[in-house]
């Protein structure tokens, strides 16, 4: 059955924007994933790209996993300020320290 409660993590680059992801988990697996924060992001359709690789990813990734999972995911001409995949890879590891 899966984990009612929302998981919501943030990371703040030093000097950059912040991103938060936010997501539900079930098998101990990412799902209901939603990416937001301040950051800017080119073409917008990237950030679809970020949230399906993120989607149904394994809880278990470490952050160099997690990062590269996220970066490969990422159209060629993908333009981010202000963040980064392991900016995000952060922001999920922290939402699953949390607990929920």
């Amino acid at each position: 059955m899966p984990n009612s409660d929302r998981y919501h993590g943030e990371f703040k680059i030093p000097g950059g924007k912040l991103i938060q992801v936010d997501f539900r988990l079930s098998d101990d697996r990412l799902f209901d994933v939603e990416v937001s924060g301040d950051f800017f992001l080119y073409p917008e359709e990237a950030l679809d790209a970020i949230t399906a690789a993120l989607e149904g990813s394994s809880r278990e990734l470490d952050r160099v996993a997690r990062t590269a999972m996220i970066a490969e995911a990422l159209p060629d001409e993908t333009e981010w300020l202000g963040s980064s995949p392991e900016a995000s890879a952060i922001a999920v590891e922290r939402a699953l320290n949390s607990d929920g």
